[in-house]
């Protein structure tokens, strides 16, 4: 507690939140736990032999109950529902979200009585492109978002629970539109970034390219392909696609490096804190997504610590980042993204120093360059390594290599993207400057996909539940002084650690091996089914239904859940009513 105060507090501010969003307390033991909070904090402003004892436990209490007060009351619980299904609605747009094959898709606050909600809003795909300027009227299906069939689904009507929309609504009738009065300086500039996302459009960059400058600085990602987003994802390089805490440094050093040419030495503070203010306006104008807000404020945090002529802390920079963001927002925990970031700075923090001790010694720019990007790297990608196969069930060893080749040159292609985009904004279309962008940027696409393209190094449907990540992390925390000092005692620990981890993950092999089960799932206006024996299992689908969608949504997460090792797809004609497997007869109902 001494060494760190403000983490401890963090993390016990953080299991507050954990209780009450997994046990919710009632009205009544929340009033017991405000005023034990309270009394418990202002105990430990008084003096006295046993309070200060006492005291880093009165302030771990106090920040817990603190974390459950915080969680409660911003919890989102609207009971109030439409009746109608089918009726006209009037909305005006808050962002943009990705498109699916059929669909434009937008956050929205649609007009229910006298308040404005948040929802989702989607249009044919042929329709034009909304923007912030107007209010829009049009006929609507409304359609209530439900909870997962099954415990292996993704939970989509909790996760838009947390960002506080309860429903979808498909328009299906004319958009008419009104001019807006009463746009928001936010609003005002989230339409200036529209704008220059249609000059891009309008430029003679490759569809492609286009796709990725608008996603690599304006964090719009709503048109990239779906075989340009794979291949990012399998080479681990999706990071880099999105605006990211690398991004937001890469584009504070620019404007701090241009403006430190102005501004003399002695006046570096003032540097800082323009260069500081850019990157708030630059997060306001692409969108104050939840990865560039975490960002600027874990920056503004340790810049803070540098204009105060402290010396900068990254624990304590982390700890006091973290606050900022729940305090405001305390669903922001529950963000894989939030999650993932931390857990990379953690890494970084714990691991990155012991591995650069076993590299060697950096004695020019481009190896410490080289050197850095690649234990930076391995440190981050280790601490998050529990939590991708937790969420995602998939990892490349490929995604290694693939950083250690093209992290190193980010800061380039970031800068290079910065202005273009900038360019396109104050109307300067330079052929030139278009035709090596355009060439940089396919040629980066080409080396993404190759690394994408080995299949052997890129592993899916991997089973992890909690128990497991726990072992896991421990793993990560015992690396640490096994790096620092090899011997048999920090060897032993982590060698048993492994032995725990394969023991419990046996267990739970077995336990799935054992069990049996048929389930039927819902796909849109079909019917899945899936019979599992043992550690294998057979789905049948309907021939008219998207296999490769059926796999994604279906199959694997399916598969992840039950540790099953064989997977067998047969068609479901829509006159069977019989199928055999396992030399059973199961009967279609």
């Amino acid at each position: 507690m001494n060494k760190q105060p403000l983490l401890i507090l963090c993390v016990c501010f953080i299991l507050g939140i954990f209780l009450q969003d997994t046990f919710p307390v009632t009205e009544k033991i929340l009033v017991g736990a405000i005023i034990l909070s309270v009394i418990f904090l202002l105990t430990t402003f008084y003096h006295s032999y046993f309070i200060s004892k006492t005291k880093p436990l009165l302030l771990m209490v106090s920040f817990f109950g603190i974390g459950i007060c915080f969680h409660y009351f911003q919890n989102f619980n609207d009971t109030n529902k439409v009746s109608q299904k089918e009726d006209f609605v009037v909305f005006k747009i808050s962002k943009k979200l990705n498109s699916t094959e059929k669909y434009k898709k937008y956050e929205a606050l649609v007009k229910e009585g006298k308040e404005y909600k948040n929802a989702l809003i989607y249009l044919p795909k042929t329709s034009k492109e909304l923007n912030f300027e107007n209010y829009y009227k049009s006929k609507a299906f409304r359609y209530d978002v439900k909870e997962p069939q099954y415990d292996f689904q993704f939970n989509y009507a909790k996760y838009l629970h947390r960002k506080k929309i309860q429903s979808q609504f498909y328009l299906n009738g004319e958009i008419v539109s009104t001019q807006r009065s009463d746009l928001s300086l936010s609003e005002k500039i989230q339409q200036k970034r529209v704008e220059v996302l249609q000059k891009i459009n309008q430029s003679n960059l490759s569809p492609k390219t286009q796709e990725f400058l608008k996603g690599i600085i304006l964090a719009d990602r709503t048109e990239i392909d779906s075989e340009t987003l794979q291949d990012f994802n399998k080479s681990g390089l999706v990071h880099f696609l999105a605006i990211s805490g690398t991004h937001i440094v890469v584009i504070f050093g620019l404007f701090y490096m241009l403006l430190m040419k102005i501004f003399p030495l002695r006046n570096r503070k003032y540097a800082i804190i323009s260069s500081l203010i850019f990157i708030w306006l630059f997060a306001v104008f692409i969108g104050f997504g939840n990865s560039v807000v975490r960002s600027c404020i874990m920056l503004t945090v340790y810049f803070i610590y540098v204009l105060l002529q402290r010396k900068p802390d990254l624990l304590h920079s982390l700890a006091l980042s973290a606050f900022v963001i729940l305090i405001f927002d305390s669903q922001q925990l529950f963000d894989v993204g939030f999650q993932l970031s931390f857990l990379a700075v953690l890494g970084i923090f714990w691991l990155n120093q012991p591995i650069l001790h076993y590299l060697p010694k950096a004695d020019t720019y481009f190896k410490k360059l080289i050197f850095n990007t690649m234990s930076i790297s391995i440190s981050a990608q280790l601490a998050t390594l529990p939590l991708v196969l937790f969420y995602f069930h998939q990892f490349s060893f490929v995604s290694i290599l693939a950083n250690f080749i093209i992290v190193p040159f980010s800061e380039v292609i970031i800068i290079f993207s910065f202005l273009m985009t900038a360019f396109f904004a104050f109307g300067l279309d330079i052929s030139f400057f278009n035709s090596i962008y355009d060439f940089v940027v396919q040629t980066l696409l080409e080396l993404i996909h190759w690394f994408a393209g080995i299949d052997f190094l890129f592993s899916e449907n991997i089973a992890m539940n909690l128990i497991e990540v726990v072992c896991l992390f421990i793993g990560v925390y015992l690396l640490r002084f096994l790096i620092l000092k090899f011997n048999i005692k920090n060897s032993a620990r982590l060698i048993i650690c492994t032995l725990v981890f394969f023991i419990i993950r046996t267990g739970f092999n077995v336990y799935q091996d054992k069990k049996d089960e048929v389930l039927i799932h819902d796909f849109y206006k079909h019917k899945v089914l899936s019979v599992k024996k043992g550690s294998k299992v057979c789905f049948w689908i309907d021939e008219k239904t998207d296999k490769q969608k059926v796999i994604r949504f279906i199959v694997n997460p399916y598969c992840s859940s039950r540790r099953l090792r064989s997977v067998m797809i047969k068609p479901l004609p829509n006159t069977a009513q019989k199928i055999v497997y396992g030399n059973k007869v199961y009967t279609m109902k």
